[in-house]
């Protein structure tokens, strides 16, 4: 499967992709219409409890990611079937709101779902 990871507030044009939205809360400022979204898995995010320790840091990057890897480890039946609705033959896009581009979940979901 071809996966990509792009930050939502710069890759909003519609396209032949298999756009998913896979933050737990909507982005601010994106309209749904705008977000040409085919699905919206906000399951496949961390929990708020682990979204909100990192984000005030009281926890690590590296913790963050050791938590979040069993988060999905956890998920894996739902995840693997959300991905049975999906066309494997379009390219897959994550789309995340954070503005941290290198310390971000859908770098890790992104490798996670590679190795599916």
């Amino acid at each position: 499967m071809n996966i990509e990871i792009a930050r939502i507030y710069e890759h909003k044009k519609a396209s032949d992709n298999v756009r998913i939205l896979v933050d737990r809360l909507w982005p601010r400022g994106i309209s749904k219409e705008d977000a040409h979204l085919n699905y919206w898995h906000k399951e496949w995010a961390p929990s708020d409890d682990l979204r909100k320790k990192f984000h005030e840091d009281k926890i690590s990057w590296k913790e963050f990611c050791k938590n979040y890897d069993e988060e999905l480890n956890d998920n894996r039946k739902p995840i693997l079937d959300d991905l049975e609705e999906i066309d494997k033959r379009k390219k897959l896009i994550l789309l995340y709101g954070s503005k941290d581009k290198t310390h971000n979940h859908a770098i890790l979901l992104k490798e996670f779902l590679e190795k599916l």
